[in-house]
């Protein structure tokens, strides 16, 4: 495999100029869009019988635009946020989501549909079956109770407006407020239009809470508390079933990361633990690359790849999104070396559906016959979102291995361990042994030196560039263990949102956080 970071580059180069559909002449208002894309034909899919593939909704159409939005979080280019706002505000506001009506804010279940009296005689492809369930009409299409849509559009909204507050001038089509409002008003639409599949974890449910977080952080504190009730309620109802993950397909592993997001915010902790354990049923660690980490996934090909069967999806996105409990709840229990592993092991694992020139398949086809990449790109995006929202470099002493780093390169010299960030973002950091969690919302991380001794972080961030002049840090200690701080930031720099704000310098920038 390549570095994180190239292999994630590669994948947003590809999105942006291989997917990137700009044809004036489409008739379903798709333009420009980054669209699902066939890597056995080499070309964008503009028709699927099953027309959410071509439609930019569901998982399977809504995948490759969602990995486009996150790679952008975790590895801003100017030239693709450009192109990230452009599709906003030419595809998603009034196309994929509804701008005005009694839809408003509402997310359609496809832009592209089955409609031939619409159309010229042979407009369709004659060699796909158009008789099924899956070959929606207009009026199917514009339905707006799927709420798995949902956090697909959220987080397109969330990045730009994580992106144009943490950042100058890199977002340019409206200023931070007016995303952070559309991913409220999208959050609070599903629980409208979509109450009945609402009621179960979503895929990349995570966002809610990052937005909520926002609007709070921001002091929208109208919104919040709006937003807070809605969710709220759903988490109660949880709250009330024993095994409280189910989702729209009885068999699923898709709904305990949000349920888990939620259980903690609300202090359910009860069914938090219910759900992680369910989620270390199913989420293996084996000396396989294709199998640690890999959650428990059979049916999805048949809904979002060109190889419609059911078999054991290696790395399919249940891997990164179980991730992310998994991962959050090692850190607060980072006593729990297993959780690291398999947690860990569904972030790489999102990256080996990554080719060497940047194509993201949804999965890996593991029976015998096939073992080969689905060449559809399908569903990947909410695999490649449980990477954006879980890499970081994560650092502990074993008991039996001694000081080991998850995302890094580690050296030990007397009292001194010292890191040096190799994944994708290089914005987060866990060192176990303290229970510390350090957040860059702006900024990278060069290395980090710990001194458990005197009890000092050293840290080195890297040089500033022509849209980012400060890093902004966040600590949190989920970790209650004896003695291991609470830390602060010397020379107390300004705190903003919960973030130090240091400024940076045309080369490394040192920080230290004491205890």
């Amino acid at each position: 495999m390549k570095p994180e970071a190239e292999a994630v580059a590669d994948m947003g180069r590809f999105l942006t100029h291989e997917q990137w559909f700009d044809d004036p002449k489409d008739p379903f208002h798709r333009v420009p869009s980054v669209m699902t894309y066939d890597r056995e034909a080499n070309h964008i899919v503009t028709q699927d019988s099953r027309v959410w593939i071509a439609g930019l909704s569901d998982e399977g159409g809504a995948g490759s635009w969602l990995a486009f939005a996150m790679k952008e979080y975790v590895e801003p280019q100017p030239d693709e946020v450009a192109k990230l706002e452009q599709f906003v505000d030419g595809v998603v506001w009034g196309g994929i989501q509804f701008k005005d009506g009694p839809k408003k804010y509402g997310v359609r279940k496809s832009l592209f549909d089955y409609q031939p009296d619409e159309f010229p005689a042979n407009y369709y492809r004659s060699d796909l079956d158009w008789k099924s369930w899956t070959s929606w009409n207009k009026q199917a299409s514009e339905a707006v109770d799927r709420s798995f849509n949902y956090p697909h559009v959220a987080a397109a909204y969330w990045v730009l407006y994580r992106l144009a507050r943490n950042h100058t001038d890199l977002v340019k089509h409206h200023p931070w407020d007016w995303y952070l409002e559309q991913a409220y008003q999208t959050s609070l639409a599903m629980t409208r239009f979509a109450p009945d599949l609402a009621q179960f974890g979503q895929m990349e449910g995570d966002i809610f809470v990052a937005i909520l977080t926002d609007l709070k952080g921001e002091g929208k504190n109208e919104q919040a508390s709006k937003l807070e009730a809605a969710m709220k309620a759903r988490a109660d109802h949880w709250k009330t079933e024993a095994y409280p993950f189910g989702s729209e397909m009885p068999w699923d592993s898709t709904g305990q990361e949000e349920v888990y997001a939620w259980s903690k915010y609300f202090g359910y902790n009860d069914k938090a633990e219910v759900t992680v354990n369910a989620i270390i049923g199913y989420m293996p660690t084996l000396p396989h690359w294709g199998y640690n980490g890999s959650a428990r996934r059979y049916w999805d090909f048949i809904y979002a790849a060109k190889y419609s069967r059911i078999e054991r999806q290696l790395h399919h996105y249940g891997s990164g999104i179980n991730a992310i409990p998994m991962l959050a709840e090692y850190r607060e229990h980072p006593e729990d070396f297993h959780l690291l592993r398999a947690g860990y092991g569904g972030v790489m694992g999102a990256l080996t559906d990554i080719d060497e020139q940047g194509f993201d398949a949804p999965a890996f086809h593991s029976f015998p016959d096939m073992l080969r990449f689905d060449p559809l790109s399908g569903d990947n995006g909410p695999n490649f979102f449980g990477h954006a929202w879980s890499t970081g470099t994560y650092v502990a002493n074993h008991p039996d291995f001694g000081w080991i780093c998850f995302g890094g390169n580690i050296s030990v010299s007397g009292d001194e361990v010292t890191v040096e960030p190799k994944d994708a973002s290089r914005t987060r950091f866990y060192l176990a042994p303290a229970g510390l969690w350090l957040i860059l919302d702006s900024g990278q991380f060069e290395s980090l030196v710990w001194n458990e001794k005197s009890g000092k972080l050293r840290i080195a961030l890297g040089p500033k560039d022509g849209f980012t002049t400060q890093a902004r840090i966040r600590t949190e200690q989920p970790a209650h263990l004896a003695g291991a701080g609470p830390f602060h930031m010397s020379g107390s720099p300004a705190l903003e949102r919960g973030a130090y704000v240091i400024p940076l310098s045309s080369s490394q920038t040192l920080v230290e956080l004491v205890r």
